[in-house]
């Protein structure tokens, strides 16, 4: 472990916070765990009610095949949790999916969940807070909120598909989207594909 001459530890450990919202889109909640558990890096998972209800309608997924994919996990309720507070370390936040509700929640710093506190959490400690928002199309006031929060230190990352990589399935899609998401954290996911530069013949 790294250390300055005053012992104070310089490198966060790996372990990065997750929250899972009511967006349609929970499989990048799932995929977000399984890739971490693939990187060796400890997961904290805490999930909204709705995220649980979008999990029934969207995959054949239980909640505890959800929350089994974690790491530590923690109840939606309990504000006294670890991530809670600004002296638990980690890598940062990713949201996936991120709900408008969420997002907007956040965006306020008036946190009603253990979700939207430990975002706060993490934005005060200036730490990385990735947030997949899930909706489309965006009227004025969630741009607004958009940009409050970009400035605040947030990165907004909808999962939109990057057709250079030529998926062939939905899956990849996903996995390219997540892959891209954790990017933003210095975790190298092995199924993101990356662009190499043009190939071939050009028009012009």
């Amino acid at each position: 472990m790294d250390q300055d001459v005053n012992v104070a530890v310089r490198n966060p450990p790996d372990r990065l916070v997750v929250g899972v919202s009511g967006a349609s889109g929970v499989i990048y909640g799932i995929r977000v765990l399984d890739a971490l558990k693939e990187l060796g890096v400890e997961s904290h998972l805490v999930v909204t009610r709705a995220a649980l209800l979008t999990l029934s309608q969207e995959t054949d997924f239980s909640a505890d095949d959800l929350t089994g994919r974690a790491s530590v996990v923690h109840k939606l309720t309990d504000v006294g949790a670890s991530i809670a507070s600004g002296s638990f370390r980690s890598l940062g936040m990713i949201v996936a999916p991120c709900s408008v509700r969420t997002m907007s929640e956040i965006a306020t710093g008036v946190t009603s969940t253990l979700l939207t506190r430990a975002a706060d959490v993490v934005l005060k400690e200036r730490r990385p807070l990735v947030l997949v928002v899930r909706e489309t199309p965006f009227h004025l006031g969630h741009l607004r909120t958009m940009t409050a929060l970009a400035e605040m230190g947030a990165t907004i990352a909808p999962p939109l598909p990057a057709f250079y990589a030529k998926p062939a399935s939905i899956e990849e899609m996903v996995d390219q989207s997540v892959g891209r998401a954790l990017d933003l954290f210095g975790l190298d996911w092995t199924p993101v594909k990356r662009w190499a530069g043009l190939r071939g013949p050009t028009d012009g």
